[in-house]
């Protein structure tokens, strides 16, 4: 049961679109609103993005810049804050910390995409200089 487990939570962080695919289906079967299950999907992945950028990063570089990532996403929440509070006067916490998430998602899908492609591009440089 265990292994069963961790197979599908490593599967889950090395290609954290099934998580997302999963939620999504989940999510609109339950609420049967797509926007909602959308932004379902992406509050419910948006950790399984952060992780697989984690990893990808030791993977490709074998270095562990967890502490940068966390500066990153302290300077996102400080930037959300800011940004907020000029818009509406005040700071509405839930709002804030929902527009923080998605931020980070968006981030961290982006960060997702490029280091596949660097360390695609890293395996095929490697292997063709071998």
């Amino acid at each position: 049961m265990i292994s069963i487990l961790s197979a599908v939570a490593a599967a889950l962080i090395t290609v954290p679109f099934i998580g997302y695919i999963a939620a999504f289906v989940f999510a609109k079967q339950v609420t049967k609103n797509h926007r909602r299950s959308v932004h379902l999907a992406m509050d419910v992945s948006t950790f399984l993005f952060i992780v697989s950028v984690h990893f990808l990063i030791i993977a490709i570089w074998h270095k562990s810049l967890f502490l940068i990532l966390l500066l990153f996403m302290l300077g996102i929440a400080l930037l959300v804050t800011v940004i907020h509070y000029k818009a509406k006067g005040e700071i509405i916490f839930s709002k804030v910390l929902k527009g923080f998430w998605r931020v980070n998602f968006a981030f961290f899908f982006f960060c997702y995409i490029v280091l596949t492609v660097i360390g695609i591009l890293y395996r095929l440089s490697w292997t063709l200089a071998s």
